[in-house]
């Protein structure tokens, strides 16, 4: 009889614990380990790492999105601070729950492991100024998508994504259409054209000065914020992102900096992410984008701010903006007609 009891007493403990692992949600808390942990993937063979500092055990582990992280077996174990290999796929996006004596945090590679683009990225992670954090999954970054192969649209479609935005000009839809994941809704045709600066340009490249390009490149994100056409795509743009079916979603041009980092720019400030993240999130490009542009650069050392972004450059917009309007959220809210609150309903945890 007492054999049994125990039997009886082990079978309920290990029932336990299984449905408190299976119960378990991945989330945020404790103290914001967030920053000191990255996910990797390398371009070339998409071989995942994550890369953390801490001090003491942590665990990892991992699932297809956020709600399906399976913590019912961690994909990884450490003590202190190094990087790991991470045995995860690379067909298809994996979600990472960290787990450490400090606190714990939902990650994902930042950078997507397209193999026929540069600049892809998922906007999720960053921490507003309330202590929430942007959803990973749901809004995602890029350049052009017409050089994506069947793997990377097989990728994109597990997400799986389901608008696309393209704010590139009718020109350069046509020379480069946009490639298409099966899970795809819609790709909405937001042309953005502002002006006629890189017009003006491109008549005699020859006598154009580092300074001048800088100057240009401010002025372009002025005109951003402040031209009519410019305005209604980013209006265009944030009634998608309102409506929870669109998501998740997908914005870009040719580089994925400027009319794309302005457009990222506003959704986060949406979010309440402070200026000094997004300028962060805004001069990544300049890393992904370094072996696209590498030759053009050479080529062309006066030119460089054609093919990068400074923070000045997106700086100029976002003064316009708090000229015009007192503040970006005046100018969300009034102009591109925002929910704000809505925003943060659907996209922050």
């Amino acid at each position: 009889m007492k054999k049994l009891i125990i039997a009886m007493t082990l079978v309920t403990l290990l029932s336990t614990s299984c449905n408190k692992k299976e119960s378990q949600k991945a989330e945020y808390s404790g103290e914001d380990i967030s920053k000191d942990i990255t996910i990797i993937r390398e371009k070339t063979t998409k071989n995942a790492s994550i890369q953390i500092y801490t001090n003491g055990q942590w665990t990892l582990y991992a699932g297809p999105s956020v709600d399906n992280i399976d913590f019912s077996q961690p994909i990884a174990k450490g003590i202190n601070s190094g990087t790991f290999p991470l045995n995860v796929t690379d067909s298809a996006r994996s979600y990472f729950a960290v787990v450490t004596e400090k606190g714990t945090a939902i990650v994902a590679d930042r950078h997507l492991p397209m193999t026929g683009g540069y600049n892809f990225r998922d906007m999720g992670g960053y921490q507003n100024t309330d202590g929430k954090y942007v959803k990973w999954g749901k809004v995602f970054r890029s350049d052009d998508l017409h050089n994506l192969t069947d793997a990377d649209l097989e990728y994109l479609a597990a997400i799986p994504l389901v608008s696309i935005v393209d704010f590139r000009s009718e020109e350069e839809m046509q020379m480069g259409p946009d490639k298409n994941p099966t899970s795809l809704k819609k790709n909405y045709a937001y042309s953005i054209s502002p002006g006629n600066l890189m017009n003006a340009v491109k008549k005699d490249v020859s006598k154009i000065t580092s300074e001048q390009a800088d100057q240009l490149m401010m002025d372009m994100n002025v005109l951003l914020v402040s031209d009519t056409t410019c305005i209604n795509r980013y209006k265009d743009f944030f009634a998608l992102l309102q409506n929870e079916d669109d998501a998740p979603l997908m914005f870009h041009c040719s580089a994925g900096k400027d009319r794309t980092g302005m457009a990222a720019a506003l959704f986060l400030s949406a979010l309440g992410v402070d200026e000094k993240t997004i300028i962060k999130d805004y001069l990544l490009s300049n890393t992904y984008l370094a072996n696209k542009y590498a030759k053009l650069k050479a080529e062309n050392p006066a030119m460089k701010s054609f093919f990068e972004v400074k923070a000045e450059f997106l700086q100029a917009g976002l003064d316009r903006i708090k000229k015009d309007h007192g503040s970006v959220e005046n100018y969300l809210k009034n102009v591109l007609n925002v929910d704000i609150q809505k925003m943060r309903d659907l996209y922050l945890y």
